[in-house]
Order: structure tokens, then C-alpha cells, then sequence
């Protein structure tokens, strides 16, 4: 499988390393000067490439960039991509960082982005802190494993990357249509509290759509806050901590 990655961030390059080991043909982009971009993408065991071309001749695009730098991207940059390509989102919006988006108290958040790029998604990989994604894989099948939602509108599109989430070491859980993707958004049961499947899909059927974005908001105002940025332990606990009423 030959794969395009938008962005080398925590989430994008920890993909990047993981489908490179696999075998797979990655190909990497971020806005760095192409010198840097190169040294990047060979650390992570991939190849650099330039916007236009990260998206041409694969089997499936992946965008994980903030939130705030889609409308910025060009409005044809997937009209040549064919329709069978798979595209993926990994965003997750924080009005602090990415600034009030009035369009999003009526759409969830790879809507609002699937419109900007014109092009039905899969939301997928949002909602693991980035110490999940790097330790805490485990082989299909094993005790515990820790699941990871995703979020669609083609089944067939849903199938290729839940074929990918299982490579990376986690079960998958159909979390519905791409207007139910609001149930693994930041401030619900489901996001970055690294459960297994049951858990998982309990934790998406409890989630409150009005309540989430408060939720969001208070747990980030609270660890800006902090003299120190905390642990991905910390962030951990203290997403399981809110999210079952316990603070």
C-alpha cells in the first residue's frame, strides 16, 4: 500500500514510522523548507514530498495538521485524487489554539473539514494521546488491547482503515456515520481515555453532545494552568478522572 501523510507531528510522524516498518510506501509533507522535510521523512523511514505530490499515486491520504491550517490548504488539492483513494482525519479542534469556528456548533469536525477539502473522510487516530499510539500497540488478539473509534460515511473506505488501525496495534470500533464523529470530539467518554473495545463503544454510546465542548475547555483550561506540562500518564488519568464524574 503506498500512503500520503499531511503533517509530521506527533500523530503523523508516529503513522509514518509505524506503516514504514510495515513494509508500506510513505510518502511525508509538512511545511518545512524541503532540506528539513527530508531529513524528517528519512528518520521516520519515509520519502518527502511537496503538497501537490503527497497526494498523487497512492492508496490512501492521511491528514493530521491543526486544526486552524485546513483553510489554508487549496481547494483542488484532491480534485485529481480518485475516489477509491481513502482519506483519513486526525484533527481535533481547540477554540484556544485554533480560534472560535462558528460553523462547528452545528457540524462536527471532519464535516467541517471534509467540506474545505471537498471530499467524503474517515475520522480515525483522534482520539489516542500520542503515548498510546507509540507504546501501547499490541498484536491482534491480545489481552487488553486497546481499541480506537472510527467515523465514516463508506463502508468499504472504513474497512481499509480499520485494516491500518490494526497494524498499528489497536482493535477498531465503528463509531457510525461521519455526523456521529462528534461522539469521539474532545470532552467525551471516548477521547484519549485509551479503553478496549467494550469499554470503547460504552464510552461512545455515553457521550453528551451539549456537555463535550465545556468539558474540552474546562480540562484544557486546567492544564494550561500548570507550571509544567504534564505527563501522558497524567493526561491520562486525568481524562479518565473527568470523564466518569470523578472531578
Amino acid at each position: 500500500m503506498k500512503i500520503g501523510i499531511i503533517g509530521t507531528g506527533a500523530i503523523g510522524s508516529i503513522l509514518a514510522e509505524k506503516f514504514s516498518q510495515e513494509g508500506y510506501q510513505v510518502k511525508v509533507t509538512n511545511t518545512r523548507a524541503m532540506p528539513e522535510l527530508e531529513k524528517i521523512a528519512a528518520s521516520l523511514g519515509a520519502t518527502a514530498a511537496t503538497i501537490q505530490d503527497v497526494v498523487k499515486d497512492v492508496d490512501a491520504i492521511i491528514f493530521s495538521m491543526p486544526f486552524n491550517a485546513y483553510k489554508d490548504l487549496s481547494k483542488d488539492l484532491l480534485k485529481e485524487v480518485p475516489q477509491d483513494v481513502v482519506v483519513m482525519d486526525t484533527s481535533n479542534y481547540y477554540p484556544f489554539r485554533d480560534g472560535e469556528i462558528a460553523e462547528l456548533a452545528q457540524i462536527t469536525e471532519s464535516e467541517y473539514i471534509s467540506g474545505i477539502l471537498n471530499r467524503p473522510l474517515v475520522k480515525v487516530f483522534n482520539n489516542m494521546l500520542e503515548g498510546t499510539l507509540k507504546y501501547k500497540g499490541k498484536a491482534a488478539g491480545a489481552e487488553a488491547r486497546v481499541a480506537i473509534s472510527i467515523a465514516g460515511d463508506n463502508p468499504e473506505h472504513k474497512k481499509v482503515v480499520a485494516q491500518l488501525v490494526d497494524l498499528t496495534g489497536f482493535d477498531t470500533v465503528d463509531a457510525g456515520s461521519l455526523a456521529e464523529s462528534w461522539r469521539q470530539q474532545p470532552g467525551t467518554p471516548a477521547y484519549c481515555t485509551e479503553l478496549n473495545e467494550a469499554e470503547l463503544n460504552q464510552a461512545l454510546a455515553n457521550a453528551e453532545k451539549g456537555k463535550a465542548p465545556a468539558i474540552r475547555d474546562f480540562i484544557m483550561d486546567n492544564l494550561r494552568q500548570l507550571d509544567a506540562w504534564p505527563s501522558y500518564e497524567d493526561i491520562l488519568a486525568g481524562n479518565r478522572l473527568h470523564e466518569i464524574g470523578k472531578v
